[in-house]
């Protein structure tokens, strides 16, 4: 297996943004390859959750590939609903590694400001079990579920759920591409709105539209894909063995760190998927960066903190960064690469060897772990 590189990278501004879809993957598109130097890649990965849906388009990766300008370059689309463009990644990781290609755009975008929220609910709501659907289960409230179960005897209470939001919203105040820029108390996160008790509203990561990308090559570069993994889970939440730990992202890791060859302690920054802020607290342990029952004290003590030891979602994460569904989990590579290469601004930390990218798909039913390293 060949050595893949990240050669460019590039995103959009996340929010509720007026432009159409594919104007804002082409925005993302072309910046990377022009930071990669590349003119014309050998093939695209589209990355959408449900354009169908959302934007009223199918065919999208020829849609995209066009607008694009590249009509007669092949294209595919990728979905594992909310992990989609991690999942986007791994197609032209393993292009490229396979020797298939040398130049891999990645491109995933969302958007669905424009809908009503309980349409877009809805829609991100088809994503988990059907039977469980009929019953009235919303993301949301299976969230819910999940973080009941936490609260008791894992070492999570209310103040470390909710400093999970303070956290990353004070990153996000710092990130120039976030969908909220403005910091949060830790007494705001616990007096917002319940959503789907015991979640409440500054818990969630809002409705966002935006776009991001990559470029991987097969030559050398700044930044190398040491190992990438996949782990699944029933779609039931109720034929889950447990709760409050996600199979899939034990999975994901173990199989990104034996194809690296390093395990969590060389892992020096990380971004984790939080959709619901206790699912960073929850993945901080499956993915081994934290001994179990220890995530909730680390993060209320500041070590996830970007002056902390182990500096999580400096982005600002999905909470505050924002969460255009099939761009999250590239946009978390473009945070890494970022990050890896000096180049994060205000929220540039010290010097980083080892990047750590975790993506959920639906309710933990399809994630990914992507380790990324300075070369």
């Amino acid at each position: 297996m060949s050595d893949v590189f990240v050669a460019g990278v590039g995103m959009t501004r996340v929010g509720r943004r007026s432009e159409p879809l594919r104007d804002l993957m082409a925005e993302a598109a072309h910046t990377a390859l022009a930071e990669a130097g590349v003119e014309t890649p050998d093939s695209i990965v589209v990355a959408t959750m449900n354009p169908e849906e959302f934007v009223g388009d199918g065919n999208f990766a020829s849609h995209v590939a066009s607008h694009l300008g590249f009509a007669e370059v092949p294209a595919v689309r990728v979905e594992t609903a909310t992990s989609s463009g991690a999942a986007a990644v791994y197609a032209a990781f393993a292009q490229v590694a396979a020797g298939l290609a040398r130049t891999v755009l990645v491109v995933g975008g969302e958007k669905m400001t424009h809908l009503a929220t309980p349409r877009v609910s809805e829609i991100i709501g088809r994503s988990i079990d059907p039977y469980e659907r009929r019953y009235g289960a919303t993301m949301p409230s299976l969230a819910g579920l999940v973080t009941r179960a936490l609260l008791t005897g894992h070492g999570v209470g209310p103040r470390e759920m909710a400093q999970v939001a303070v956290k990353n919203h004070a990153n996000g105040a710092r990130n120039p591409y976030a969908h909220f820029r403005q910091a949060v108390t830790l007494e705001e996160v616990l007096d917002s709105r319940m959503v789907a008790d015991p979640l409440r509203l500054l818990h969630c990561c809002p409705i966002s539209d935006g776009a991001a990308a990559v470029v991987l090559v097969a030559d050398r570069r700044a930044v190398r894909v040491a190992g990438i993994g996949q782990g699944a889970d029933t779609l039931a939440l109720r034929h889950r063995r447990e709760l409050t730990s996600f199979r899939a992202t034990r999975a994901a890791a173990r199989a990104a760190f034996a194809m690296a060859g390093f395990g969590p302690e060389r892992v020096d920054v990380a971004e984790i998927h939080d959709a619901f802020a206790p699912f960073e607290l929850i993945s901080l342990e499956d993915t081994g960066l934290l001994p179990p029952g220890k995530a909730g004290r680390a993060t209320l003590d500041g070590d996830t903190a970007l002056e902390g030891r182990l500096p999580v979602n400096p982005s600002g994460g999905l909470k505050a960064r924002g969460h255009p569904l099939a761009a999250t989990g590239v946009a978390q590579i473009v945070e890494c690469v970022w990050q890896l290469t000096g180049r994060a601004a205000s929220r540039q930390l010290g010097a980083c060897r080892v990047a750590l990218a975790h993506s959920i798909g639906g309710l933990a039913t399809n994630n990914w772990v992507t380790l990324l390293e300075a070369a």
